[in-house]
């Protein structure tokens, strides 16, 4: 072999080997990275699973603190939260206290829909109901109890008891939402009614759940939750439960509302209320 031919093949071999060099270096590189985001992503999960079972460990609901919009129950059972002579544009919420969806739509944009109604942008109308009850316990039973308990607060407890019941939300398939428990949130929150432990142990709300099940699901045409609709629409859940667009279309509902023009919600319409019994305070109220 010739010098010249010498030469080329050790500076093939030497670039050869830093090529290698240099794919080794990347693929150090690209595990450090991965290794970090596994680390990360394991501190976030061990830490929410912390709060998660601290809390659960607790056992203790807390009463919300902040401006809220007044409260009254509906005679269908539905609560809303607006400020005086807001009527206009009426946002309605579908929502079973076992759906892990409604979970993550009321820890992503529940603030945003609370300060809209405080803020006198818009009418509320939370309408819970018994999504799951074609499905086996626990979820059937979970969902029935949780939904039944929810009537039983009183309309100006209703957040602070929505919000536990949403913060206790057992895993899906897993028993849970304890009569037991079920009463002790309602205590931790200020229900001091006589009746409220008998209400949720005796399931005395249950007819009512059942007529605001057969409402959502056979006359509105409700098929999943949450679903939440805007003067009667239906918006995407895509939108419901990103707090900066759900705020930009109540806002802009509002906008285009008529000025002073008073409108009754669905709920107050007789035509569509699945209940025409007279107004009643529910077996909680505070005494």
């Amino acid at each position: 072999m010739s010098k010249a031919a010498r030469e080329r093949s050790a500076r093939e071999r030497l670039a050869a080997e830093r090529k290698r060099q240099a794919a080794r270096a990347k693929q150090r590189r690209l595990l450090a990275i991965v290794i970090g985001s596994v680390v990360a992503v394991a501190v976030v999960v061990v830490g929410t699973v912390l709060v998660i079972e601290q809390r659960n460990k607790n056992n203790t609901a807390v009463a919300h603190e902040g401006k809220l919009a007044p409260l009254t129950r509906q005679d269908d059972g539905s609560i809303v939260m607006a400020q005086p002579g807001v009527t206009k544009p009426v946002l309605e919420v579908f929502e079973d206290f076992q759906c892990p969806i409604c979970k993550d739509f009321e820890e992503a944009t529940g603030e945003t829909i609370e300060k809209l109604a405080a803020d006198g942008k818009v009418k509320v109308v939370y309408r819970p109901f018994h999504l799951f009850g074609q499905q086996q316990d626990p979820i059937k039973i979970n969902s029935l109890r949780s939904a039944n308990a929810a009537l039983c607060a009183p309309a100006d407890k209703w957040i602070s008891y929505h919000d536990a019941l949403f913060g206790f939300q057992p895993r899906e398939g897993s028993e849970g939402f304890a009569p037991d428990d079920l009463v002790k949130w309602g205590r931790d929150i200020g229900i001091t009614g006589a009746d409220w432990e008998s209400c949720v142990r005796d399931m005395k709300q249950e007819a009512k759940v059942q007529q605001m099940t057969t409402y959502a699901l056979e006359q509105r045409g409700v098929e999943g939750t949450p679903a939440v609709f805007l003067d009667g629409q239906q918006i995407d859940n895509g939108i419901a439960m990103n707090p900066a667009t759900l705020r930009a279309t109540v806002e802009s509902a509002a906008a285009a509302a008529p000025s002073g023009s008073p409108s009754a919600s669905p709920s107050e319409s007789p035509s569509e209320s699945p209940s025409a019994s007279s107004s009643e305070e529910p077996a909680g109220s505070e005494g």
